[in-house]
């Protein structure tokens, strides 16, 4: 699979977690589970664009992307972790493990 089927492919999965986690979680996690949007949307502004990068760019354009996605998917999981709210934290860390597996393959 390519690396922009992937990135696309993460992005979605961000998207049906975060849905998932609305429905889930208390109206008083909104502020983290907008973390989790921010995230997306640091993606969904490459999304278009990932697959006209050259492999030889790859690393250089994406990186960034990816570490500043995960970044507000931890203060996320950080902040749901201090709450309580294990199952929110785990689907979260699934997440930026995704994130971690893609950085790493760049």
């Amino acid at each position: 699979m390519s690396v922009s089927e992937r990135y696309r492919q993460l992005l979605e999965r961000i998207d049906q977690e975060s849905d998932h986690l609305y429905e889930i979680l208390p109206e008083d996690t909104a502020k983290s589970l907008r973390l989790v949007d921010i995230a997306a949307e640091e993606l969904q502004d490459w999304v278009d664009s990932v697959g006209e990068i050259p492999q030889l760019q790859l690393e250089d354009k994406l990186s960034p992307v990816l570490l500043k996605a995960h970044g507000y998917l931890d203060r996320a999981r950080v902040s749901l972790e201090k709450d309580g709210h294990q199952r929110a934290v785990e689907i979260i860390w699934e997440l930026e493990q995704g994130l971690y597996r893609l950085l790493n393959d760049l």
